[in-house]
């Protein structure tokens, strides 16, 4: 079984978090659906906060992945 993940970057590095893609999703169609997913929520509510983007996400077949955030290569 593959696991194909996806990061969603932020300045902030406290607030990068990573996502497991549903498997029926190739990386483009998931790249595209988070996008639209994210958009929606800020659309909706401009005082969103990450609770509410898990939601949707976890409502459409994404799961957040915990993970360590190693030290910067540059």
């Amino acid at each position: 079984m593959k696991n194909n993940l996806m990061i969603l970057p932020a300045k902030n590095f406290k607030a990068i978090r990573m996502i497991r893609i549903p498997e029926d999703f190739e990386e483009h169609e998931a790249f595209r659906r988070v996008t639209s997913l994210i958009a929606s929520v800020e659309e909706n509510n401009p005082d969103y906060d990450w609770d509410e983007i898990l939601d949707l996400l976890e409502d459409n077949g994404f799961e957040q992945v915990q993970f360590i955030l190693g030290p910067a290569l540059d």
